[in-house]
């Protein structure tokens, strides 16, 4: 017990979840190891897993253009990460809001500088291919509509002004981790933030041509499958990764995150099957994804029970949120970005509190911090978060669109983005 709790203490008192960088410490073998497989496994999410999900769920006149954003949002994402991302997220800072400048194009990241029990380039490097897949999940609202050149100016900007506050707020010693706030893996930092961005982006952008009266059916649902597949998989560095180290809390991590994963699946399934007659694989893979999205803030507080009923809750919660976007309020968020991400990362975030305050599923986090309290504070991060991502992400899209047109014209959109953006195409005439 006592390797979990330290694996979790700095949430649990309301301290960074992250250990102290650059510290003269010793590195664990099998720490490092797991952390450097975990990287492999989150990076894996992006590219292939999310790019080939996104891929097949968008008309195949614009498989190719998902494809690329996917792909460029890695490259650009890991240069901004090396020249001043990493310093302003996991430094320390005079206010508690953003980082400081010590660590620019990672000065003093070396061989021999140690994170906690592993080296600080694997730290780096875990904490990049989580900045990587953040706006890369985006990039699901606007399909299908947005110039390529816009949406490298808008998701670099995003990662600057929005991702690298955030994560510091939460895991970089920020005035949210300080406390109490509890976001094991994402909740708020990578769900929550992405989900906002997207349906305030769809809604900018507007709806893509023929919406909602148009069928806009996937092309490809075999690689959603795929890609999907893959996301499942990769969720495990990304939540139980997450504990930084190869020990018990990342064992119940993955354990939890499994039994969400397979949870949400079946309770969507089941939703869709009661309304609509008949299951789907869209259906069920679209609720693996809300089971996993909304466990990650959870996954290293909660025990079985908990990682089941939070999944559950997220099937059914996320199949209703995204019935209310599109069919009710006619919101075109294509790939359902916000309804799954981020309506699932907050719920996650307020069932963490019911579940990680109290000794329900018998993990001995018993801090004296009472259901009420834990869910006020996850409130306020979940809040703050919401307003700051929401509101910085306007101003930005509105600034790049002063610069340069964020959406295609009626008839390149018609003509499909690969031929129009990349000339190429995804397919054989």
């Amino acid at each position: 017990m006592k390797k979990r709790i330290t694996a979790v203490a700095g949430a649990a008192i309301g301290a960074s979840l992250w250990p102290s960088l650059g510290l003269s410490q010793t590195v664990d073998g099998a720490n490092t190891a797991w952390l450097l497989t975990s990287t492999a496994l989150v990076l894996f999410m992006t590219l292939p897993g999310l790019a080939l999900f996104y891929g097949g769920l968008v008309r195949s006149r614009n498989v190719l253009s998902v494809l690329m954003q996917c792909f460029a949002l890695c490259c650009v994402v890991s240069l901004i990460w090396l020249i001043f991302g990493y310093s302003l997220a996991f430094t320390s800072g005079s206010t508690g809001l953003i980082g400081g400048f010590s660590k620019l194009w990672l000065q003093g990241v070396e061989l021999e500088s140690v994170s906690g029990s592993i080296p600080e380039t694997v730290f780096a490097m875990f904490q990049l291919t989580f900045a990587i897949i953040t706006p890369a999940l985006i990039v699901g609202a606007f399909a299908e509509r947005m110039r390529f050149s816009a949406m490298l100016w808008f998701s670099a900007l995003w990662l600057i002004v929005v991702y690298l506050p955030v994560t510091h707020w939460v895991w970089g010693g920020g005035w949210l981790g300080e406390m109490g706030f509890r976001d094991f893996a994402g909740g708020a930092v990578v769900h929550v933030n992405a989900g906002v961005a997207a349906l305030v982006a769809a809604v900018v952008l507007g709806n893509r041509s023929g919406f909602p009266a148009a069928p806009m059916p996937p092309h490809n649902l075999t690689m959603t499958v795929t890609g999907a597949s893959m996301l499942w998989v990769g969720w495990f560095g990304f939540n139980a990764g997450s504990a930084l180290a190869a020990d018990g809390a990342a064992g119940m991590a993955m354990l939890v995150t499994h039994i969400a994963a397979a949870a949400g699946s079946l309770a969507w399934m089941t939703m869709e099957w009661i309304k609509f007659g008949k299951p789907s694989v869209l259906g069920i893979v679209t609720g693996m994804v809300a089971g996993l999205g909304t466990i990650t803030p959870a996954s290293g507080f909660v025990g079985p029970i908990g990682g089941l009923v939070i999944g559950l809750t997220a099937g059914v919660v996320c199949f209703f949120a995204t019935q209310a976007i599109k069919r009710k309020l006619k919101i075109d968020d294509s790939l359902d970005v916000f309804s799954v991400h981020g309506v699932g990362g907050f719920t996650g975030l307020m069932l963490t509190a019911v579940f990680s305050a109290t000794a329900f599923d018998g993990l001995g986090l018993s801090d004296g911090v009472s259901i009420g309290d834990q869910l006020l504070t996850q409130l306020i991060g979940a809040v703050a978060t919401i307003a700051w991502c929401g509101i910085a992400t306007f101003v930005i899209l509105k600034v790049v669109n002063i610069v340069l047109p964020l959406r295609v014209s009626a008839e390149q959109e018609n003509e499909g983005l690969d031929l129009v953006l990349h000339e190429e195409r995804g397919y054989s005439l």
